[in-house]
């Protein structure tokens, strides 16, 4: 496997031949030349995860890739003029992968803030580690999984729930994403929370570098 974080949440996913990426939002710096994907999949609507503007010309240069999203999403995507399909109950296969829909609602944000549908994902194939990501909730059991990627950060989460997220997902593997909203020193202190108040026995793999927001790491 390996992991290319691309910017926030968006994820680039090579697994079992297959080349998945995950949430391609607003907040990832750069997703021209990214092409022979196989599939996009897209957790929710907010920009951040789903950036409107730019997927259309993702999508063009991956004319065979599958589009898959929450069911709010469909509507949005429908009015781009994409073609995408919705998770079911069921688990998917892309190529050799397995994709299983985790979940169903967004973390709570404010009183005053609609929730909307959030859809993580777990992926699976043979000989490969599995791994999960959750979108923009804690609140899921994805089962026993080898890498996780978890949000850092976020206006829904506090640090201390982010730790206990680790604890209970007690993967051997986290790897950081939706780190958009910070600086170089608070992302230090975020890390340093996960390290030292979550699972001590998981570790955690940044991929983001020295400043760096696209780095390839070998699992």
């Amino acid at each position: 496997m390996r992991l290319t974080h691309l910017g926030h949440s968006c994820v680039l996913i090579e697994i079992s031949d297959a080349r998945i990426l995950t949430d391609p939002g607003a907040f990832t710096p750069d997703l021209t030349g990214i092409t022979g994907l196989d599939a996009v999949i897209i957790t929710h609507q907010h920009p951040d995860h789903f950036d409107q503007a730019r997927l259309p010309a993702l999508m063009k240069a991956n004319p065979h890739a599958r589009l898959i999203s929450d069911s709010e999403s469909l509507m949005v995507l429908g009015g781009l003029g994409l073609d995408a399909t919705g998770h079911d109950a069921s688990t998917a296969k892309i190529g050799e992968v397995h994709v299983t829909p985790i979940g169903k609602q967004h973390a709570l944000i404010n009183d005053a803030v609609p929730r909307v549908a959030n859809v993580g994902v777990r992926l699976e194939a043979e000989n490969e580690p599995t791994i999960y990501h959750p979108g923009d909730t804690l609140d899921e059991d994805p089962g026993r999984v080898d890498i996780v990627l978890f949000p850092l950060n976020a206006p829904w989460q506090l640090a201390r729930d982010m730790a206990a997220f680790l604890k209970r997902i007690n993967a051997p593997t986290a790897v950081p994403i939706h780190d958009g909203l910070l600086r170089k020193n608070g992302r230090d202190i975020y890390l340093d929370h996960a390290r030292s108040f979550g699972n001590r026995s998981t570790e955690i793999l940044d991929l983001a570098g020295e400043g760096e927001y696209v780095v390839r790491q070998d699992l």
